[in-house]
This record gives C-alpha cells, sequence and structure tokens, in this order.
C-alpha cells in the first residue's frame, strides 16, 4: 500500500516480511547495491543480483547465502554496457523466476575516462541510462506480472546538469568526465519521472519510485574517477562518506517499502541530501521537464532500436 504522506525518516526497522517476494538488484555484488540484497534478504526475500563479474557475484552470493533467511540467492551475468549480456541476463532470469516485485537500476559507473560500450554508447550514460532503460523494458512484464517496482537510481549530481545535450547527448565534442556523469545521473531521474507518469497514464499497478544514496563510500569513487578525483575521493570517502548500508535505505524503500509511492524520489535528508534521516528528495527543475523526459524517451527508443509502451 502506498500513502501520499511525505516520507521524513524512514528506518530499516518499518520493512516489512518480504517472504515470497523477488527482487532483482543490479550491481548487487558490492557497495550499495549489496547492501540493498542484504536488507531485502534479511527481510526473507529472494534476491537476484545483476553482476558483471561472474567471480565477484558467486563471492557476493555466498556471502549473502550466510545471512539467516528463507529467502534465495542467485547470481546473474550482466554487463549493462552490452545489449547482448543484457538480453542473455533477461533470459537467465526467465529461467528462475515468472515475476519480480521489483528491479532496483543500482549499478553505476561515475566520472570514467572517454570510453565506448560495446554497442558505441558513450560509456556513462549508456552503461547508467541506456542500459537500465533496455533492462527494465525487457523485464517489464515480469514486474507487471506481480504488480512490482522499478527504481531508478540518481544521484546529487543530476543537480549539476542543466538538462539533457540532446545535439550531443555521448559528449563526443566536449567530453568531460564530470559533466557526463552528472547528465547521466539525471537521466536516471528524468527517465524516473516519466516512467511514472507513464504508469499513472496507463492506469498500471507497477510503481515507479526514485532514489539515491547519498554520499556513501563505496568503489563507485576508486574505479571510475582517475587523477585529482580519486586523491580527493580517498580522503572525502574517509571524512564525509557515510556506510552504504545506510546509503542502500532509500533503494530498500522505494522497492519494498509500504509507504513508497508512484513518481516518488527518496534519498538522505541532511547534509546537501549526503547523509542523514532517509525521507522525501530534491528532484531539480530540470528533472521536472515534462517535454524532456518525453524527448529523452523517444531519444533512449531510438537508441537502442526499441518501442517501449506502457499499456
Amino acid at each position: 500500500m502506498s500513502t501520499t504522506q511525505p516520507i521524513t525518516d524512514w528506518t530499516i526497522d518499518r520493512l516489512g516480511d518480504l517472504t515470497g517476494k523477488r527482487y532483482l538488484i543490479t550491481g548487487g555484488n558490492s557497495g550499495v547495491g549489496y547492501e540493498v540484497a542484504a536488507h531485502l534478504r534479511r527481510a526473507n526475500a529472494d534476491v537476484f543480483l545483476g553482476c558483471r563479474s561472474t567471480t565477484k557475484g558467486a563471492a557476493a552470493a555466498a556471502t549473502l547465502g550466510r545471512i539467516p533467511s528463507v529467502g534465495g540467492v542467485e547470481m546473474i551475468e550482466l554487463d549493462l554496457a552490452s545489449v547482448e549480456s543484457i538480453h542473455g541476463a533477461n533470459d537467465a532470469i526467465r529461467t528462475l523466476t515468472d515475476g519480480l516485485d521489483g528491479v532496483v537500476n543500482n549499478a553505476g559507473i561515475m566520472q570514467t575516462p572517454q570510453q565506448k560500450t560495446a554497442e558505441g554508447f558513450e560509456l556513462q550514460f549508456g552503461t547508467n541510462h541506456l542500459g537500465h532503460f533496455l533492462l527494465n523494458h525487457l523485464t517489464f512484464d515480469l514486474v507487471t506480472a506481480r504488480s512490482g517496482r522499478i527504481v531508478p537510481v540518481s544521484s546529487i549530481a543530476h543537480r549539476s546538469a542543466p538538462g539533457i545535450n540532446f545535439d550531443d547527448p555521448m559528449f563526443t565534442d566536449d567530453y568531460s568526465p564530470s559533466k557526463t556523469y552528472s547528465q547521466s545521473k539525471l537521466a536516471n531521474l528524468m527517465y524516473g519521472v516519466e516512467l511514472a507518469r507513464r504508469l499513472d497514464a496507463a492506469g498500471s499497478a507497477v510503481i515507479c519510485a526514485s532514489a539515491h544514496p547519498g554520499y556513501s563510500a563505496t568503489n563507485l569513487q576508486s574505479t571510475g574517477p582517475t587523477g585529482l578525483f580519486r586523491i580527493i575521493y580517498k580522503v572525502t570517502n574517509r571524512l564525509m562518506a557515510q556506510d552504504p548500508a545506510l546509503g542502500a535505505l532509500p533503494e530498500v524503500l522505494a522497492v519494498a517499502g509500504d509507504e513508497a509511492r508512484n513518481g516518488a524520489y527518496y534519498g538522505p535528508t541532511r547534509f546537501g541530501e549526503s547523509r542523514g534521516p532517509v525521507g522525501e528528495a530534491h528532484i531539480s527543475d530540470a528533472a521536472r521537464n515534462p517535454a524532456a523526459a518525453a524527448r529523452l524517451w523517444t531519444l533512449s527508443e531510438d537508441l537502442l532500436g526499441i518501442t517501449w509502451q506502457i499499456a
């Protein structure tokens, strides 16, 4: 059941029993994604970990399997920078379940040098946004089968992007690791707001609630950034970042909390939303722009060669 009352201080003890429910978490082998899976498993859910590295994914699944729970754990190979891998993951999921109660779009990369996905998309936009857009499209019938939820995961950094660079969304002519990352996170939130809008219009029982983890100490700050950024993050991770188990709470609320509502955006609420009690997060004006969001949806369909009608 959802509510229109604003959430100001959501804690994990408000999560109900999830026996029989099934959730897919991308990037579930480490950091915030792992902690989302751990929280859900403690509540007795079945969890599927979408992982690029099968070695790390298997290790994470084994560790999660030691948490007392009636739910199961499965690892699915998933590289969001490869359309072929996303289709393969979709096929694999269907051998394990006929429905999903939620998909958490947790996986992401940050401030990488200029690189491309297997299909030639800019790596950050391609992985963070397009990869999840395709995954959600392919698995939408599984989510619909259980009246489940889709959770796009954005970032405080979305506020730094003035809008989507529709003339050059891949920043081929003026690449900046930070600008491109911020655009990808804006795209995540714009997509979440637009998907929620389309679900409402279609009268769907599926919910799309977005979330962000604040500033959580994870591998995100060490595997993507280079040079000065990497040095800075080594310091700020120790002094300013919160534990990923806390950063996972907004995503858990969005995907499994009784209080979550369609179109909402959850995150920490203090220190510029970097940490603190979990509640309603700030959505930038750019992310609220319905015309731009509809244009992003169409661009995403065109780039991926798909049509996604919400009915």
